[in-house]
């Protein structure tokens, strides 16, 4: 038992340990994102989301920006270039669809996103639901069925043609015909291909041309479209006709990728309007059909191989220590394109502005120009050579008004005019002295008497004073 002595001292007592301090690890903004990324990248893969597009936009670098959403939450989207071109529908937005691809993060905002590989629409439409409830239907009666299929003439010399006046459709098939077989006989049937009434025009057309003589096959179809652009050929109305037609039908509906209830009912298919053209002279040149059989062979084999690289590219891809590669290298290229639009923006406003000095520059040397200082001038000397002249012309009126009056007051005061009156002046002989008074002259003595037109001399005879 211890007791109050067997306790040791206070300065005997070691004093408790202190507690370690963790070591502070200080990461960047950069270097945290990083991580982020890497474990996003590596922690999903691929994966499948189904969702709702809103606020999708396409950029002019041909990138796809959407926001995929449901009931409870959404996700930022994107899908670059090199994918959207192989989509084959128009994204909008309420558009309900499912998408793969992988997470990834956009590192100058720091936000993650996903980037979408592949996508397509969800479930089937009512277009398309009806498409399979005629189709089942027509099979069931044995429509489509290859025993009724009828070959091609060889080498028709009347060609039946069903399709639209104003689609390009016709110019393709008439292209065709007429490099090919130009000796052949063309009957074109107008009929509307798209809209309400069309498929009723359609069936129309087809009853209405097998009836005329002479006619060996028909080509009816219509350039490519959505399912709603191909509906008139989805018509079992349609389809009716092309089976009770007595003549063979090629359908030529779209293009290679669309499938319509005519194709099915009809003797042969064509792919485009161009290639139904192609298929009626066939047989003018089995050379040509051969070839054409070793390209499609050819285009086989390497879809077949392009098909198998590009699974082992993706094999590759899902690795481990590659994966995300793609995307980081996507998102490298979409903040290439962003720094490339900022700088084009830039460049644009700094030689706006530019542009705008320039023209204020221009106005200020433009209103010290010589040249219009100088037009200004000559104006102005114009201006003072009219007045001038003005001037001139109002004093010589005036001096000539003057002349005229003075001439007036002189031709009163000239001795010429008192001649005129009748009067005449008398000279003496030496004409030294005028003649004023009888007393200035004797008899005997010469005088010159000056008229107004002459002179006379005359001698005087005797002078007379007046009293």
């Amino acid at each position: 038992m211890s007791d109050l002595f067997s306790e040791p001292f206070e300065e005997d007592r070691k004093p408790p340990a202190a507690p370690s301090v963790p070591q502070r690890r200080i990461v960047t903004v950069s270097e945290l994102t990083a991580a982020i990324r890497g474990l996003l990248e590596t922690s999903f893969g691929d994966i499948w989301v189904d969702g709702e597009i809103s606020n999708c936009r396409l950029w002019n670098t041909g990138h796809l920006y959407f926001t995929l959403k449901d009931g409870g939450s959404q996700i930022k989207a994107v899908m670059f270039r090199s994918a959207v071109r192989y989509l084959k529908f128009k994204p909008e937005d309420g558009l309900r669809v499912i998408a793969r691809g992988r997470l990834g993060v956009y590192e100058p905002k720091g936000e993650y996103q996903f980037v979408c590989e592949h996508l397509e629409p969800h479930g089937l439409g009512a277009l398309q639901l009806a498409f399979e409830q005629l189709k089942k239907k027509l099979q069931a009666e044995g429509l489509f069925d290859a025993a009724r299929k009828r070959p091609l003439p060889a080498l028709p010399r009347k060609i039946g043609i069903v399709t639209s006046l104003e689609g390009a459709a016709l110019r393709d098939i008439i292209k065709v015909l007429r490099r090919r077989h130009p000796n052949a006989h063309l009957v074109i049937r107008p009929a509307r291909v798209q809209g309400d009434g069309a498929a009723g025009e359609v069936a129309q057309a087809l009853r209405a041309i097998v009836k005329v003589p002479g006619v060996q096959v028909v080509i009816v179809g219509r350039g490519g479209g959505s399912l709603e652009d191909l509906r008139a050929f989805n018509q079992e109305v349609v389809a009716r006709a092309i089976a009770a037609s007595p003549v063979p039908i090629i359908s030529a509906v779209g293009h290679e990728t669309d499938v319509t209830i005519a194709d099915f009912v009809a003797d042969l298919r064509a792919p485009t309007p161009s290639a139904a053209a192609e298929m009626v002279v066939a047989a003018k040149d089995e050379f040509g059909r051969r070839i054409d059989r070793l390209a499609q062979r050819l285009t086989a084999v390497a879809r077949a191989g392009l098909q198998h690289r590009r699974a082992a590219l993706h094999a590759r891809t899902s690795r481990r220590g590659l994966a995300g590669w793609q995307t980081r290298l996507a998102m490298r290229g979409r903040h290439a394109a962003e720094l490339t639009h900022h700088l084009r923006r830039a460049v644009l406003s700094r030689l706006a502005r530019r542009d705008r000095e320039y023209r204020g520059l221009r106005d200020r040397l433009e209103a010290h120009d010589f040249r219009r200082r100088l037009a200004g001038i000559r104006g102005r000397l114009g201006n003072a050579d009219e007045r001038l002249r003005a001037a001139g012309v109002r004093g010589r009126e005036r001096a000539e008004s003057q002349f005229r009056v003075l001439a007036g007051r002189l031709d009163t005061l000239s001795p010429l005019a008192v001649l005129a009156r009748g009067y005449a002046v008398c000279w003496n002989a030496d004409r030294t002295a005028i003649v004023r008074r009888a007393t200035d002259v004797a008899a005997g003595e010469r005088v010159c008497v000056t008229l107004q037109e002459g002179e006379i001399e005359c001698d005087v005879r005797g002078t007379q004073r007046r009293t």
